[in-house]
């Protein structure tokens, strides 16, 4: 391949990637990290509305759970759908386990979630997920990251 070419290709491909980094930033840009969290106010604005369209009609709308006890399976054999709020096992699980729950689904686990690997994109998972840990209190919180630095 000729120089130049490669020259060309390169200096595109550099534009390309920083014009996607200046987007991600424009979208956080006066957005601060919640204190004591990983997590952005931003993130969690838009985590409030993927988890309302995406999560709330199984989880409640404060991740509370619709069922008394979603440790008992439903007539088909399948759990419900746990409370996300601390109150159950959700925060004892590392950020790589909630990401492949979101994206394969509960199926696998013995639940009827959906799987949204190709249907939210790694940010709005994340901000889901952002939006799930602010439910949980600052000591539910501080246990989660002492098990996962």
């Amino acid at each position: 391949m000729k120089p130049i070419l490669i020259l060309i290709i390169t200096t595109v491909l550099g534009l390309f990637l920083a014009a996607c980094d200046n987007d991600k930033q424009a979208a956080n840009k006066g957005s601060k990290k919640v204190e004591g969290r990983w997590y952005t106010t931003a993130q969690l604005l838009r985590g409030k509305q993927l988890f309302k369209n995406n999560c709330a009609v199984c989880h409640g709308d404060k991740g509370q759970s619709l069922v008394d006890d979603w440790r008992k399976p439903l007539a088909d054999g399948s759990y419900p759908a746990p409370p996300l709020n601390g109150t159950a096992h959700t925060w004892h699980h590392s950020m790589e386990v909630l990401l492949r729950t979101v994206n394969n689904g509960g199926v696998p686990l013995g639940g009827t979630m959906p799987a949204f690997n190709d249907t939210l994109s790694q940010d709005e998972k994340e901000a889901v997920l952002a939006y799930v840990m602010s439910f949980w209190s600052d000591d539910i919180y501080a246990d989660w990251k002492k098990r996962n630095p």
